[in-house]
């Protein structure tokens, strides 16, 4: 799109989150980092000197005799969790006074809109519809996401860096975090409000979004790459049953680059698991089960971004193809 349909995508009262988020998370990436990085340089130098750590430096705000030893709910808790309230109230009525509800004219069935997208937060789920199945999409990573979401404190043996900011004793959940919340579900809700036009082509910022554009891209499923055809089937089969045999010889094929993926990516996953002398210690605390489930999720997370490579680089659609489904 040119920067004036950018302009007014942005604008619009519904995509208000999104340019908020697009400030908002970098700021509080910076601002946990920030954090975090003060309290590993405090947490060195107590390491380093026991019979300071034993004193009251043990914050990183300069201390104050006047404090209280003792910090209770009320009021100080209380007293800032009424003003965010306050403030959030206040800033809820000022928006939905000063923007109009995103509701446009009666649906008619004869002129659709193009693009037709979901709200901000489905946008994520809408650009997943263009490289995966259907039911993948919307219905096993969603599922996915949530389970593992609930599984995270069955999982994670790590006792440190509980109730504090940190980044040494949290490397790994950190990076995976921003990997799989920013580099992936933030990036694909940007995809989806800003690159994505008419007809849900990719359109580069600066570029205009034209409807009668054709795009003349071939997708490919993987088996036709290799040119599966299943004639070597067919001479194994009955002539009354020939005409299934590129659909078996699909079916067999698709396995392989399946299999091929969860051995290499979990290889690999096991070896970011033991990438240094800390993971390796958090790594003996985990029993079978917990490795496995870890390892598991980390291989499905990665298949996303392997799977958008396939699709917008070498132009593959489905890697293995059945009747029932295609991934």
């Amino acid at each position: 799109m040119n920067w004036h349909q950018i302009w007014e995508v942005a604008s619009a009262p519904d995509n208000v989150p999104i340019v908020a988020l697009l400030f908002l998370i970098p700021f509080y990436t910076w601002y946990a980092f920030h954090q975090a990085l003060e309290n590993d340089a405090l947490i060195d130098k107590l390491s380093a000197d026991p019979a300071l750590a034993k004193t009251e430096y043990r914050k990183t705000e300069p201390w104050n005799p006047k404090w209280e030893k003792e910090v209770h709910t009320w009021p100080y808790l209380m007293r800032i969790e009424l003003v965010a309230a306050v403030l959030v109230t206040v800033l809820l009525m000022v928006w939905s006074i000063t923007l109009n509800a995103p509701l446009e004219e009666p649906s008619n069935p004869n002129v659709t809109m193009n693009p037709a997208k979901a709200p901000w937060y489905f946008l994520g789920l809408q650009e997943m519809l263009v490289y995966f199945d259907p039911w993948i999409a919307g219905v096993i990573m969603p599922t996915l996401i949530i389970v593992g979401l609930m599984v995270i404190p069955y999982i994670d043996a790590n006792p440190l860096g509980n109730g504090y900011y940190t980044y040494k004793q949290r490397k790994f959940a950190i990076w995976t975090f921003l990997f799989g919340f920013i580099g992936l579900w933030v990036l694909m809700i940007v995809i989806g409000t800003f690159i994505r036009g008419p007809g849900w082509m990719w359109f580069w910022p600066g570029q205009t979004w034209d409807a009668q554009r054709v795009e003349f891209a071939v997708n490919r499923n993987l088996d036709q790459i290799f040119g599966v055809t299943g004639s070597w089937i067919g001479l194994m089969m009955p002539a009354a049953n020939k005409a299934y045999a590129p659909i078996l010889a699909r079916i067999i094929f698709g396995i392989f680059p399946l299999t091929l993926y969860f051995l290499v990516a979990g290889y690999f996953s096991h070896r970011l698991l033991l990438l240094t002398d800390f993971s390796r210690k958090i790594f003996k605390r985990m029993t079978l089960l917990q490795m496995v489930t870890t390892e598991l999720f980390l291989v499905l997370m990665l298949s996303l971004p392997i799977k958008i490579i396939l699709r917008l680089v070498f132009r593959v659609k489905y890697v293995w193809v059945t009747p029932w489904f295609s991934i």
